[in-house]
């Protein structure tokens, strides 16, 4: 069984204190050989490319995830504080939340249910797909020697289906309730930082908005409906006042009206990162005003309508529970967004996503918010090694790339595991490599086996 390099040990190591010690060992290996093992990430692949093929009591390691003690929400904040030191240390924490839905089937699975995948559907063809609903956060930060925002995983939610509470008599919760929970779990982790969160339509949500609004540090930037009812503030209470304090003041007109009148005043302004591209230029309008719809409780916010002088998409418009921020920085953290969808693909394609087969319940929260923070545990053990290395691009006569991508920096950390093999190179024939047989079957057999 291969050991770990000093360098990503420390890393590692981080973790520890999460587990018992006895448990810990086996963690680990897991992890390791999650690493490591190609196509399905169930616990058999891993202890296959580990070399514990022959192990009598691999039931040991089966346990790590369906019985032994050990909290999911203390790894994830000890991973959020790792990102967070690494690639944030000032300024604004920019937060993406963001649902994804994991395609599985089996009766034992009790959490699933029947959801709109939104991989395979557009909007004049839905696909519906049987599976686990997932809520996931993920720190959108500029990683330097990628040359590009990238989305790093550290906090994933189950969200069961309507049905299975149903059947357990329970109430359910809907995804901005849930999100709900995991933006207050934030705000204890980061109390001293400044968090921007942002998210699609679906979490343009009063209730969620008014929840983030009263938060001190954070914020929140979403979509905004352009026929949404926008009023004034609320007029100050004349003295000796009857009655009940309003809660708006005159209806505005919708953002749709704005839109349409020919002079409404528009500002040109220069968005870097386009989604992913270069530089594109928009038209914005901006002001502030109240969000309010009858039993539910008012929201000031600031709104910006954007549109394309090129006509090429459709005008929309953003909102943010902070009153004082600019549309260029609105624009700048929403666009961001676009990097949770490269996430992920690239889970699913070098992660093995999807391919665990547990049917405990225990085992199933707790697998796949694992997989995901082994994307951003990946990252942090390549920001590690290019302290002391120069990173490796591949390339090819069809595909050229300047800036490493996941699967160059999954590569890099896979070889930097490997290396701990301790291959012998002859002092005469240096291009001669002396490999343990026992690696070499391995090695032999994960290439001839991979998906």
């Amino acid at each position: 069984m291969l050991s770990m390099p000093v360098t990503l040990t420390r890393l590692i190591v981080r973790f520890a204190p999460v587990f018992s010690k006895r448990v810990w060992e086996h963690a680990r290996l897991l992890v390791v050989g999650a690493l490591l093992a190609p196509g399905t990430r169930t616990v058999t692949a891993v202890l296959r490319v580990m070399g514990l093929s022959q192990e009598e009591h691999f039931q040991t390691y089966h346990r790590v995830l369906n019985r032994a003690r050990w909290s999911s929400l203390a790894l994830a904040r000890v991973l959020l504080e790792m990102v967070v030191r690494t690639f944030v240390p000032a300024g604004p924490v920019v937060i993406g939340i963001d649902d994804t839905l994991e395609r599985r089937r089996g009766e034992k699975i009790k959490a699933k249910g029947i959801y709109r995948d939104p991989v395979r559907s557009s909007r004049s063809h839905v696909v519906k797909a049987s599976g686990l609903r997932w809520l996931c956060a993920m720190v959108l930060t500029e990683v330097a020697w990628a040359g590009r925002v990238w989305a790093l995983p550290f906090l994933t939610a189950l969200c069961p289906s309507e049905r299975y509470h149903q059947q357990r008599g329970h109430r359910h919760k809907t995804l901005p309730e849930w999100a709900g929970q995991l933006l207050g779990l934030l705000h204890r982790w980061l109390p001293q930082r400044e968090v921007v969160v942002v998210a699609d339509s679906s979490y343009a949500v009063l209730a969620l908005l008014k929840q983030v609004s009263e938060t001190p540090g954070m914020s929140l930037i979403t979509r905004l409906r352009l026929d949404a009812a926008l009023y004034d503030p609320a007029p100050p209470r004349a003295p000796r006042q009857n009655g009940r304090p309003r809660k708006k003041g005159a209806r505005r007109p919708t953002l749709q009206q704005v839109l349409a009148e020919r002079h409404t005043p528009w500002t040109l302004l220069t968005v870097n990162n386009w989604y992913g591209g270069g530089a594109r230029e928009v038209e914005v309008c901006t002001d502030t005003a109240v969000w309010y719809h009858t039993g539910l409780p008012p929201v000031a916010l600031r709104w910006v309508l954007i549109r394309d002088p090129h006509g090429e998409f459709e005008p929309q418009a953003l909102l943010s529970t902070q009153l004082a921020y600019s549309p260029a920085q609105m624009l700048a953290w929403f666009v961001r967004r676009w990097t949770m969808e490269v996430t992920l693909e690239e889970a699913r394609a070098h992660l093995g996503l999807e391919t665990q087969r547990q049917w405990s319940d225990l085992a199933i929260s707790r697998t796949t918010p694992t997989l995901f923070g082994l994307y951003s545990l990946v990252t942090l053990m390549t920001h590690t090694l290019l302290q002391s290395q120069s990173p490796v691009v591949r390339t090819a006569a069809w595909y050229a790339k300047a800036r490493p991508t996941f699967s160059d920096a999954l590569a890099m950390v896979r070889r930097e595991l490997w290396s701990c093999c301790h291959f012998s190179t002859s002092g005469s024939a240096p291009e001669m490599v002396k490999i343990p047989r026992s690696v070499l079957d391995r090695l032999t057999d994960t290439v001839c086996y991979a998906a």
